[in-house]
């Protein structure tokens, strides 16, 4: 359905063995504290003398990089592949017509568009404007980047549209007709915050948002869920629903049927990975009896759909579920009695096939899965006696997505997509289980001479590690070959192929070799590979990774001299720790808006609230762990590092520029090379918009060439 279940926090769109080094580390109290961090002023994000030494090293690495005899045609290419004007409109079903977010040359900041579902299909469709926030921006004398909206069920007449002042996560949200096309004067209208707004009705919100003083948690979001009516100050909304201050944050959320059924359910968000739902009953608000680590994923035909991370044995009941597991839930039931629930088995994961999405049409469930991380998908349709189930005919080795459904008849789009084949788009019918294509991407780069290869590498534990290869058919197995090692290791995100243009464009049309690798942390084989890396038992990822780094150089693929490594936010806390701890592996390493700094990631913007993924310094046991895996803590002076690139922006609200900073800073008095860009916009992302992402790729790129492609 329209709504999307939403997480207690936002996930960063992602550690065994202690040397005696990092005992003596901790023991000495390494810099947790202000007093023991010489670089603790690059922290305060906007003061003179931290945006100083930004500039300065912006002016020293763009005097290297942009001056070199690649980047120019690079940024060029990028520009053009990141603007092209045939590149794939993904649609967004909304009330019978087709909408559209749309950035290009005249529109930077973009356009939300729309047409109705026939023009769509055709080959040009006839798009109207419905926001355009370029010209929005320019009234507000704001840079504003879109963050969506949220509609009103049914029939998308009314929505709070998403405001982002260069990409930040805090946002601004104001009511919008979509019928009419315009702001609604008068209408609700919340100021900038960290927040969530759903609708209860039409006249009615339900808020968490920065109310004043002790209505925000410690990782920075709101705990305080509050009901605005229609018509009335915001400053007299009526508090509903509270969680705590050591809580992640605290939200609400209404799930609907087409039969006319709703629930509205308010969670809490204990750690990251675990949170509490309420529900309202006869007798008032009431807690449901699901498992910490379960998250409510839609409703049909009066049955609650719940995805549980845990195995789990209801109470009262005999029967066990296992983790991994998609159940269903009777509303009826989970109203009348949510502490004795009776649920049943949608979908039960194997050795090899996991969940990945859930989506509801009008009549119709839709899951996709991953088998041995390729991409799947499946059709169930409720009926009396339980659930029946066909599979859609996809492409093989390739990454199924849902793109969009439709909430009054069963018309749904997939996005199928591969690393050599150009992302599509199809139209379904789950009634009738049809699926055709639509639309298929140009291809952006020639890849009639590459192949794809799926590979395995042995960890330090035995645990077998998958990884893609995409390469020339014909290259030469002698340790030569330029290659590019990428991966997240974190938060159950799952990483598989996909058609990108840059790394086609850039990377391989010029002989390079891309690799993905399927780590631990991910969500690639379900919770158990995620919590296989949790907290004190990271390493495991790390060992991974370079288990990977080590199998391409024993195979020729590569060698240390020719093999670069890329990875951003907790991927590119991954990068750090792989540059620190296997300096032998890797000539180049592109560290992307990462925490580095893992004894005061606490400290620092969101990052209180992965203390369920990472550990806490509280935690004398895991606060030994981060310090002997912290990429800031482990630099050493007379260590050959390898040279890197260190990216991050000045209004990364999520993760924070700090932790950049003060890991150049820190190479910079080790007399470590190393290359340094912060853009000022652009969030948690490589920029605000179409031109600062493609300069940022282009200088990436540069940067790789200049690194792995020398003789």
């Amino acid at each position: 359905m329209r709504e999307r279940v939403k997480r207690s926090a936002v996930v960063l769109t992602a550690m065994l063995v202690l040397g005696s080094g990092a005992r003596m580390l901790a023991q000495q109290g390494p810099s947790d504290s202000t007093d023991t961090d010489k670089y603790v002023w690059l922290e305060d994000v906007s003061s003179d003398r931290a945006m100083t030494w930004v500039k300065d090293e912006n002016e020293r690495t763009a005097k290297v990089l942009e001056n070199d005899p690649h980047f120019a045609a690079y940024h060029e290419e990028a520009l053009k592949l990141s603007q092209a004007p045939d590149r794939l409109p993904y649609p967004d079903l909304r009330g019978g017509d087709v909408y559209n977010f749309w950035r290009d040359a005249e529109h930077v900041n973009g356009i939300f568009r729309k047409t109705s579902l026939s023009d769509y299909l055709t080959m040009q469709p006839k798009w109207q404007t419905v926001i355009d926030y370029d010209a929005l921006g320019k009234q507000d004398s704001v840079k504003w980047v879109s963050h969506g909206l949220d509609c009103l069920y049914p029939g998308d007449h009314y929505c709070l549209v998403g405001l982002s002042a260069g990409g930040e996560d805090a946002d601004t949200m104001r009511e919008f007709d979509l019928k009419t096309g315009k702001f609604v004067e008068g209408g609700f209208t919340l100021p900038h915050s960290k927040q969530s707004a759903s609708w209860l009705d039409k006249d009615t919100l339900l808020i968490a948002r920065d109310w004043g003083p002790g209505t925000m948690t410690k990782s920075g979001y709101p705990f305080v869920v509050k009901e605005w009516k229609r018509g009335t100050p915001l400053d007299t909304a009526k508090e509903v629903f509270r969680g705590q201050e050591s809580d992640i944050s605290a939200g609400a959320y209404t799930l609907h049927d087409t039969k006319g059924h709703s629930l509205t359910v308010f969670t809490r968000g204990v750690s990251f990975f675990e949170s509490q739902s309420f529900v309202q009953t006869p007798q008032g608000l009431k807690q449901l009896s699901i498992p910490l680590k379960a998250n409510l994923s839609g409703m049909i035909d009066g049955r609650v759909l719940l995805s549980i991370n845990e195995d789990w044995t209801p109470a009262g009941q005999a029967k066990s579920f296992k983790q991994g597991s998609l159940l269903e839930m009777k509303l009826a039931e989970v109203v009348k009695d949510p502490a004795h629930l009776k649920p049943t088995v949608v979908f039960e994961p194997t050795v090899q096939e996991f969940l990945q999405g859930v989506d509801t049409t009008r009549t119709r469930l839709l899951l996709t899965t991953l088998n041995h991380v390729q991409g799947k998908a499946y059709i169930y349709t409720p009926t009396a006696n339980g659930w029946t189930k066909k599979s859609l005919p996809v492409p093989e080795n390739s990454t199924v997505g849902v793109v969009t459904t439709n909430e009054s008849d069963d018309t749904f789009f997939l996005s199928i997509t591969g690393f050599l084949t150009p992302s599509s788009l199809w139209l379904g019918d789950a009634a009738t289980t049809s699926l055709k294509l639509q639309k298929t991407e140009p291809a952006r780069f020639d890849a009639s001479k590459d192949v794809v290869e799926q590979l395995e590498a042995t960890s330090k534990d035995g645990t077998k590690v998958p990884y893609f290869v995409v390469h020339r058919k014909d290259i030469k197995y002698d340790g030569s070959n330029a290659t590019l090692l990428n991966a997240y290791g974190g938060f159950e995100v799952a990483e598989t192929p996909s058609y990108s243009a840059n790394i086609g464009k850039l990377w391989l049309e010029n002989g390079g070799v891309f690799v993905l690798a399927n780590i631990r942390g991910g969500g690639e084989f379900g919770p158990a590979w995620h919590e296989a890396g949790l907290k004190t038992h990271r390493q495991r990822i790390y060992d991974d990774f370079a288990a990977v780094g080590e199998d391409l150089i024993a195979r020729k693929i590569t060698s240390p001299k020719h093999l670069g490594i890329m990875g951003g936010s907790n991927g590119g806390l991954l990068m750090g720790v792989e540059m620190t701890q296997r300096p032998d592996l890797w000539n180049a390493v592109v560290i992307q808006v990462p925490l580095l700094d893992m004894l005061r990631f606490e400290k620092i913007a969101a990052g209180a609230s992965w203390v369920g993924e990472y550990g806490s310094v509280s935690i004398p046991e895991q606060r030994t762990f981060l310090a002997s895996i912290s990429p800031y803590n482990q630099l050493k002076p007379d260590v050959k590092y390898p040279e890197p690139l260190i990216f991050t922006t000045t209004k990364d609200d999520r993760v924070g520029p700090q932790h950049a900073r003060k890991f150049a800073a820190k190479m910079e008095e080790y007399h470590e090379p190393f290359f340094y860009d912060e853009i000022i916009e652009g969030g948690h992302a490589a920029g605000a918009d179409l031109k600062e992402q493609a300069k940022t790729w282009a200088l990436t790129y540069t940067y790789l060439t200049r690194k792995l492609m020398g003789e």
